[in-house]
């Protein structure tokens, strides 16, 4: 009997051994994708319209700013490049919406370059190298970070330092030489800082801290200097040798209302 019990208990352990093996199985699959699609926030802050009137003798002479007229932030899920850039129906030159009185004698002209306004930036561009600096021949670019030049008479103009960049092409980035906000384009040399873009991020996560400004929040200030007469001495164009793009005495402004537009682009880095 006791022969009989054993062997009944090895039976049904083969038993449950077997049917342990031999579970079956169902399955499904799901595909989950993924589309990380680049996103270019860019928000300003500014009049819709800035005017500079010169209605007195010292305001041709030492020029009017506009302080902080524009304010920009930065959002990105890419490396970005940020420029600004001179437009208007020429490409070359302020349109005139109004003339006060006719030419005299051929020195009066409607003829204002776009690069008598004159941008300030406040940080400057960690993109290429130090404040208002070139990196160097791998990456020459420039920034609007140096400040304002001083009005002195008589006056002798720094050729270009502030000077807004101008283009009839205004969607093309900027080339060697030429005024980045933030970042450049070309190639990622050495030495720091490091890139010819600046990194995805966003100033709602890298908010100022105290006393400084984060890569993605930018102060813009205005300046036009006429000048007596209004040749417009700041007036020049961009690249490695800026050449003077005002007026040449006795020629001069003639009074009127003139127009144009400054464009800022941010672009994916390339």
């Amino acid at each position: 009997m006791k022969k009989l019990i054993l062997l009944f208990s090895v039976i049904s352990l083969f038993l449950i051994s077997s049917i342990t093996k031999a579970q079956l199985i169902d399955e499904k699959n799901v595909t989950v994708t993924m589309d990380l699609q680049p996103v270019l926030q860019l928000n300003m802050t500014t009049p819709d319209q800035v005017e500079f009137v010169f209605d007195e003798i010292s305001k041709y002479y030492a020029g009017i700013v506009k302080y902080g007229a524009t304010i920009l932030k930065v959002s990105s899920s890419v490396s970005w490049d940020l420029y600004a850039v001179g437009t208007s129906t020429t490409g070359t030159q302020w349109d005139v919406q109004q003339e006060y009185g006719a030419a005299v004698g051929g020195n009066s002209v409607n003829v204002i370059p776009l690069s008598a306004l004159e941008l300030h930036q406040y940080p400057f561009n960690k993109y290429c190298g130090l404040s208002g600096v070139p990196q160097g021949a791998a990456a020459p670019f420039l920034d609007y970070s140096r400040p304002f030049q001083v009005v002195t008479q008589p006056f002798v103009a720094v050729g270009g330092q502030n000077a807004l960049y101008h283009s009839a092409t205004p969607y093309t980035a900027p080339v060697a030489n030429e005024h980045y906000i933030q970042g450049t384009k070309g190639v990622a040399v050495a030495g720091p800082p490091i890139d010819d873009g600046a990194p995805g991020g966003s100033y709602l996560t890298a908010q100022p801290a105290a006393g400084t400004f984060s890569d993605y929040y930018f102060v813009l200030d205005y300046r036009i200097v006429p000048s007596l007469p209004a040749v417009f001495p700041l007036a020049y164009s961009g690249g490695a040798a800026p050449v003077y793009e005002g007026l040449t005495a006795p020629q001069y402004a003639e009074p009127g209302v003139y127009t144009m537009d400054v464009k800022y682009i941010l672009l994916e880095d390339q």
